[in-house]
């Protein structure tokens, strides 16, 4: 680190800021020691790092896959978050299975990585044991599993979706499909969305009708969107709105219900959850709901930054419980409201 130092020009403690990703350096000063670490073929010691500073300067990020949008798009977050604290991120796609989740429970010191953000799918509340005593900082993200130990940061499922029915209902439309509903599971996004699009149903004095309920147990993809809106129609039921799970699932529907000649949002209005770029690009520009997820995203690593910094020994503060802001998206899938 000397060595490039002086090829640089600055102090040792600007290579190191440089390195680790600390974000007030000026651009100038960013290159030319960028260009002496290349010149110079320098490569950080992370084990000397650690056992100098005790911290690697990584933490982890488990999520259920990235092919998800809005698993990409929140690693781009969370990614974006960690340069502004100078941490780094180690990605572990977990498969949506117990064995990847519980892997990444365990990877945190076998990975040399400092604390873990960590988004569990198949894991359950009976699972919440797990998260007790860790020997390093977690953040839990999702509505899978609660615990009284480590920070959460989560978003309002139940009241996202009551508020994309209650658009719909607004608009005049009454025969609405869910498209994303779940066989395998009675907790989670899916159940706390279904709840909402019922809780929304149920104070207009509307019964649920099974016909309209799509299920995707494959995966909230496009293609699954487009199967499950496929079997609704093909049930024969009328269909004049779609509150979709997610945004990918959305997609689909819209894809399937265009392809069948129906308009969008004139035969069939559309609502997502998520609010994807890809939302924003769609034909129509679809309706979503956005749960604040660069919201989560900071929240969730501040809080593990804070627990970094903690000092051993010290009184440790509780745990915190973060729900992020909603906020409604209208565009062009859904009619516009009466003023």
């Amino acid at each position: 680190m000397a060595d490039v130092a002086r090829r640089a020009g600055v102090s040792a403690k600007t290579v190191s800021n440089v390195l680790s990703g600390y974000p007030y350096i000026r651009e100038s000063t960013r290159a030319r020691v960028l260009a002496a670490v290349d010149d110079l073929g320098y490569e950080i010691n992370v084990t000397a790092r650690i056992l100098r500073s005790g911290r690697s300067g990584l933490i982890g990020l488990a999520v259920p896959e990235l092919g998800q949008p809005y698993f990409g798009e929140l690693a781009d977050e969370i990614l974006a978050a960690a340069r502004r604290h100078g941490l780094h991120v180690l990605i572990q796609p977990t498969g949506f299975t117990r064995e990847g989740e519980l892997g990444a429970l365990r990877e945190p010191r076998r990975r040399l990585v400092d604390g873990l953000v960590f988004s569990p799918a198949a894991l359950d509340q009976s699972d919440a044991h797990l998260l007790e005593n860790l020997d390093y900082p977690l953040v839990l993200l999702g509505e899978q599993m609660f615990s009284r130990h480590v920070d959460h940061v989560t978003m309002h499922n139940v009241e996202g979706v009551r508020a994309a029915t209650d658009l719909l209902l607004d608009v005049g439309r009454r025969s609405i499909a869910a498209i994303g509903m779940l066989h395998a599971t009675t907790a989670g996004s899916a159940a706390l969305r279904y709840l909402g699009y019922r809780e929304a149903l149920g104070a207009r004095g509307i019964a649920v009708d099974e016909r309209l309920l799509g299920w995707a147990d494959d995966g909230w993809h496009r293609a699954n969107g487009a199967r499950a809106m496929a079997a609704v129609l093909d049930s024969g039921v009328e269909v004049d709105g779609v509150v979709a799970f997610n945004d990918a699932l959305a997609l689909g529907a819209m894809f399937e219900l265009q392809v069948r000649g129906r308009s969008i949002p004139g035969d069939v209005a559309v609502v997502g959850f998520d609010d994807i770029e890809d939302a924003r690009y769609s034909v129509p520009a679809l309706t979503t709901v956005d749960p604040g997820r660069r919201e989560i995203a900071d929240v969730a690593v501040d809080l593990l930054r804070a627990r970094l910094d903690e000092v051993p020994g010290a009184t440790r503060r509780p745990p915190v419980l973060h729900v992020a802001d909603l906020r409604l998206v209208e565009r062009e899938s859904t009619p516009a409201r009466a003023s």
